[in-house]
């Protein structure tokens, strides 16, 4: 049954995404062996993690025989501007409700959901689709039959997409002969969290997952947490996981989110302009940069095992780069 729910996917991605080591940026912060997983690189509409949830989702979306998806983010949303591009792939209309009033010019991840024919609808303080089920009532009085994917793709469904990458990932450590200790990521809306969390225990991936908190606003009244946690027991059931889970299992490094959602300080400026001065890798100003620096500042306070080897799991974004150039080079 497992394969059979891992394999049911529509194709939308360059897999497996390079699994690489990053020497420059290890001699920096010696005592490390650090790795990058370039999901940076999925292919879809410039790449990114969305790719790999995006692939369980639509073929849902078509299984279902439906015509319209609708889904919901902030205008620089890198799950939108991917999710536009998986309708275009797939022959789906895409109605996207991003938060904020609608400006005067279009750039970054709204400017490419735009031309990849989404159809966008401006909600104010509603980005993490409180607005949803209006849009969806509008559209079905049209005669539509629509699919409605959570904010971030995140429910199990989505999650499925790094239950497979936990697959991915094992095959290219065994080729490399490689052992990971610690692997950091940005988390979000949950989904990815929730199936590394669920990969790792069907595939015995020996590993300490470090999710990075990105947002500290919650998602429709839940904690991070308690989203990841539900996510992780629906899968666990499904997959018939003998460990029973608990919310104390769900860990997220929160060291990092004061400034809020969005807002780019000196950390993000710091990781980003390292990444591409060391290693000609780009960063974005909201998920991995952030992210990034968690993951550096824990090498450099000797948070982890030295010695240890330490993966950054990349999870795109670089159209964002050009809505925050302001903020990256003050």
């Amino acid at each position: 049954m497992k394969n059979n729910v891992i394999e049911n996917r529509y194709d939308l991605g360059f897999f497996p995404t390079p699994l690489q080591p990053l020497h420059r940026l290890s001699e920096v912060y010696s005592g490390y062996s650090i790795y990058i997983k370039r999901d940076d690189n999925t292919g879809l509409a410039t790449g990114g993690n969305k790719t790999r949830k995006l692939e369980y989702l639509i073929r849902l979306a078509l299984n279902e025989s439906c015509d319209t998806v609708i889904t919901a983010g902030a205008q620089q949303s890198n799950h939108c501007r991917q999710t536009a591009a998986a309708c275009a792939v797939a022959g789906l209309d895409c109605h996207l409700l991003l938060g904020g009033k609608k400006p005067a010019r279009y750039d970054g991840n709204l400017l490419l959901s735009s031309l990849l024919g989404a159809n966008i609808h401006f909600t104010g303080a509603h980005r993490k689709g409180e607005d949803i089920q209006v849009i969806k009532m509008k559209l079905q009085d049209k005669g539509k039959k629509c699919f409605v994917i959570p904010y971030g793709g995140s429910n199990f469904t989505g999650a499925l997409g790094y239950v497979h990458a936990v697959e991915e990932l094992q095959k290219q450590l065994a080729e490399q002969d490689l052992k990971i200790d610690y692997v950091f990521f940005p988390s979000s809306s949950g989904g990815m969290q929730a199936g590394l969390t669920l990969g790792a225990e069907l595939y015995q991936l020996d590993t300490t997952l470090m999710p990075v908190n990105i947002d500290k606003d919650e998602t429709h009244g839940l904690s991070l947490e308690e989203v990841v946690f539900g996510i992780v027991r629906e899968g666990a059931g499904i997959f018939e996981i003998e460990r029973e889970f608990h919310l104390s299992d769900i860990s997220v490094i929160r060291d990092y989110d004061k400034a809020g959602y969005g807002v780019v300080t000196d950390h993000e400026r710091f990781a980003i302009n390292l990444l591409a001065r060391t290693e000609g890798i780009l960063l974005d100003p909201v998920y991995t940069g952030r992210a990034c620096y968690g993951m550096l500042d824990y090498l450099k306070k000797r948070k982890i095992e030295p010695g240890s080897n330490v993966l950054f799991w990349h999870t795109g974004g670089l159209p964002s780069i050009f809505n925050y150039s302001t903020d990256l080079y003050r």
